[in-house]
């Protein structure tokens, strides 16, 4: 099967046309968050995921935690998918569902630990598909991705094992370690931000290496 490619962080249509042209099959598009790198602006969001040709899945990381709330954001914006970075209350995730569910919904798991897996039964009735991240949500200032940290593939190899969803696999990403990542936790898809990332901006070089380790991996 061949592993999707999600490039996170995008901050123009510039770089959202680099990304495509890569081989890209979904945007990441960061909205308001209380850290971590690429935030742009509701309506930036809401052009970029506009122009998007069909086949390209538009993603809304939104920091949002009630249904509601959400909601209202994936209105604002319209992308195809909404990505939940907050480990939110399952009853959000089911009133979620129910309020749009012609939005695709993916909740992030930040893999602290093994109890990661408790949530798999958790939200799973609710969501689309799941990405493993590396941040810290309950730290003082919360990190809810963008944090350039890898962490234990082993349970995020159980996670994928146990997901009746499919996964993505994010945190710590780049060119040098995507193909083992991939032969090591088989996930559906990755996610990359700073891995190609240089100077504040999405580096084509960094990208095309990124795009064929990828592609190296499902071929080995």
């Amino acid at each position: 099967m061949r592993t999707r490619v999600k490039i996170c962080c995008i901050g123009s249509p510039r770089e959202a046309e680099l990304a495509i042209s890569a081989g890209a099959d979904a945007l990441g598009l960061v909205a308001a968050m209380p850290s971590g790198p690429g935030p742009i602006a509701d309506e930036l969001i809401a052009d970029i995921a506009a122009a998007s040709p069909p086949a390209i899945s538009t993603f809304l990381l939104t920091s949002e935690t009630s249904a509601a709330s959400i909601a209202a954001h994936i209105d604002r914006t319209r992308p195809t998918t909404v990505q939940i970075v907050s480990h939110i209350a399952a009853g959000d995730a089911a009133e979620l569902a129910r309020l749009r569910p012609h939005i695709r919904r993916v909740q992030v798991i930040h893999v602290e630990g093994p109890q990661a897996l408790d949530l798999v039964p958790a939200y799973s009735p609710f969501v689309h598909a799941f990405l493993l991240d590396s941040g810290r949500p309950g730290a003082a200032t919360p990190e809810l991705g963008g944090t350039g940290r890898t962490h234990d593939w082993s349970i995020s190899a159980a996670f994928v094992a146990a997901s009746p969803r499919p996964v993505f696999l994010a945190g710590g990403l780049d060119a040098g370690n995507v193909g083992e990542a991939i032969r090591r936790v088989r996930p559906f898809g990755v996610d990359v931000c700073s891995g190609v990332r240089r100077n504040g901006a999405l580096d084509l070089t960094a990208l095309r290496d990124f795009m064929r380790a990828v592609r190296a991996a499902d071929e080995s």
